[in-house]
């Protein structure tokens, strides 16, 4: 395994990318609560740079401006428990954070960490799916600080697999202010729900003006190589009254979607059938609502 040989802790964001610029092979250090882990398990070979990021104040927080909430990488898990603009504004990210590991872990926890580990189970991933988050990418080739942004729907590509090169470093994400009469959920079934990772989840947005659906944004986690918008369940849904039967068709064009594996945590048809039975159970809440 390759050895650590320099530690770097900058205290700027132009610092953190310059080292990413010329060290050639870095491991990215915020929380750790997902780095430690896989590299004690030796699933995670390190580079021989490791850069500590805590230090960098302005890669946390959350801020409204222009219509839009922006959330630094470095935010734990608690803060956006306990930031008003999210419990406001954004109900699905707080159930997610609600079902997130243990109080210590999310007193730690980072979203940044949380998107660039990339698991297909991620708990912050599914509502940022559904919220229509984008990915701030920062990068400072010939000492030119340069800014990517990206659709949170495009920048998974495989378990533990993104689109964020190797001289990239997230800075946090944005997300559209929800409008009026926004409704959101979400949902994770596991064992233990809040220390367990998900055997499926489900993320729910939209507007319900009149008992009629429109906006509909609808996510899943774990039944994919990826974090999944589903597009069908969406279809179903759209410009809908929300019946009974609506809430029928659009849980059966979410099993019918979703192509999850069996794994030690669930067989490809239970968690077919989870989608399926807590999509219905989504639907119904957001109708009585």
């Amino acid at each position: 395994m390759t050895e650590i040989e320099r530690y770097y802790a900058p205290a700027s964001l132009e610092q953190a990318v310059d080292c990413l610029q010329e060290a050639g092979g870095v491991t990215v250090l915020a929380g750790g609560t997902d780095l430690m882990p896989q590299k004690n398990a030796g699933r995670l070979k390190p580079q021989r740079t490791l850069m500590n990021i805590r230090g960098i104040a302005e890669l946390r927080g959350v801020e409204l401006s222009g219509g839009e909430i922006r959330i630094g990488a470095l935010t734990t898990i608690t803060d956006l428990l306990e930031n008003p603009l999210v419990r406001q504004h954004l109900p699905q990210l707080i159930e997610a954070c609600n079902h997130f590991a243990s109080d210590q872990i999310r007193n730690v926890a980072t979203l940044g960490g949380n998107i660039c580990n990339a698991s297909p189970a991620g708990d912050t991933l599914v509502p940022l799916l559904v919220l229509d988050a984008r990915v701030d990418l920062v990068s400072r080739p010939e000492g030119r600080m340069l800014r990517r942004g990206l659709p949170v729907a495009e920048f998974f590509v495989g378990p533990g697999k993104t689109r964020k090169a190797p001289t990239e470093l997230l800075a946090g994400v944005t997300i559209p202010l929800p409008p009026e009469n926004y409704l959101g959920r979400f949902f994770k079934f596991g064992t233990r729900p809040a220390l367990d990772i998900a055997t499926i989840s489900i993320g729910f947005g939209g507007i319900l003006e009149g008992g009629v659906l429109s906006r509909v944004r609808v996510a899943f986690g774990a039944v994919a190589a990826t974090p999944v918008r589903a597009s069908h369940t969406e279809a179903a849904l759209e410009g809908r009254p929300l019946t009974e039967a609506t809430i029928a068709a659009a849980a059966a064009a979410a099993r019918d979607e979703v192509t999850p594996i069996d794994d030690v945590r669930a067989s490809a048809w239970y968690r077919k059938e989870l989608i399926h039975n807590m999509t219905k159970r989504i639907l119904d809440h957001v109708a009585h609502a």
